[in-house]
């Protein structure tokens, strides 16, 4: 095997059994110098970090001993995240993939993730430093810094009802409360219930009709009355089944596509089976008396 201390390609490097023809690297007066062909498979770093071939370009933790080691100072340190050095691969400028991306670890991102298809995660999805965490009701709310006291925090959390449902609500004044367009499309206007509060005195407030992405108020003075209003209404596609027969979320009729269960749903369905197992034996057990 022959052996060189440096090798000078002033043309394009060819690495192939057969007859190589890339043509996007250009041919005759428009080659492009400087580029190269590797037929594959192509490994790099560590010659025994793959067990055998995964891919046409393999790159492996750095095998080098002249060379120092691969640290990037500061890689997404934001938030407190690890810095994973030393680094197999690093890229400089926006990267493209055409294709699926299957990683068997973390993805770690200094700021967002956008994608044209879905993201399949057999893990959690945390955002925000960790604060937002998909699968867990719990942590679906927002977290800010307390607005009047310094030194604490504010946290809400989303409300459970047995709906797909939307609300708006606002002040208003007059007979007609007019109601944003994007409903005709969003909700069924007969499942869309109004409460009205009254504002500077104990008037009379009622709903005569909704009609024609209206509601009509009525009262029991004949000016304009300003109060403060409350519409719940129903999607389109709430098709939500809220008691079903069954033993397992698996028994849902309507199929569990576009729903994610977390660790606290399981253990709460486990709180509730033992619930009423303690009170059905207790109801024996008093009965039995």
């Amino acid at each position: 095997m022959a052996s060189f201390d440096k090798i000078l390609v002033n043309n394009q490097l060819h690495v192939t059994k057969d007859p190589s023809k890339p043509e996007i690297l250009g041919r005759g007066p428009a080659t492009i110098r400087g580029a190269a062909y590797q037929q594959g498979p192509n490994l790099q770093g560590t010659d025994s970090a793959f067990p055998n071939i995964w891919a046409t370009t393999m790159v492996g933790p750095l095998a080098n001993s002249d060379s120092p080691p691969p640290i990037i100072p500061g890689a997404l340190s934001a938030c407190g995240l690890v810095n994973n050095s030393p680094y197999s691969l690093a890229v400089l400028g926006d990267a493209a993939i055409f294709d699926n991306c299957d990683v068997n670890l973390d993805v770690v991102a200094g700021r967002h993730v956008k994608t044209g298809g879905f993201v399949w995660a057999q893990g959690d999805v945390y955002a925000y430093c960790g604060r937002h965490r998909l699968s867990n009701k719990k942590d679906l709310p927002f977290d800010m810094e307390h607005p009047t006291k310094s030194g604490w925090r504010l946290r809400h959390v989303c409300l459970e009802g047995p709906e797909i449902g939307v609300y708006i609500h606002g002040k208003g004044k007059g007979g007609v409360l007019e109601l944003p367009d994007y409903w005709r499309g969003l909700v069924k206007q007969e499942t869309i219930t109004v409460q009205l509060t009254p504002i500077g005195g104990p008037y009379i407030l009622f709903v005569e009709k909704i009609e024609d992405n209206k509601v009509y108020i009525g009262s029991n003075v004949d000016y304009d009355v300003e109060y403060n209003y409350l519409l719940h209404a129903s999607r389109f596609d709430d098709d939500l089944i809220v008691e079903y027969e069954g033993t397992s979320r698996g028994d849902y009729p309507g199929g569990n596509e576009g729903y994610s269960f977390s660790f606290e749903n399981d253990n709460m369905e486990r709180l509730v089976k033992e619930v009423i197992e303690e009170r059905l034996n207790q109801m024996e057990k008093n009965n039995g008396e």
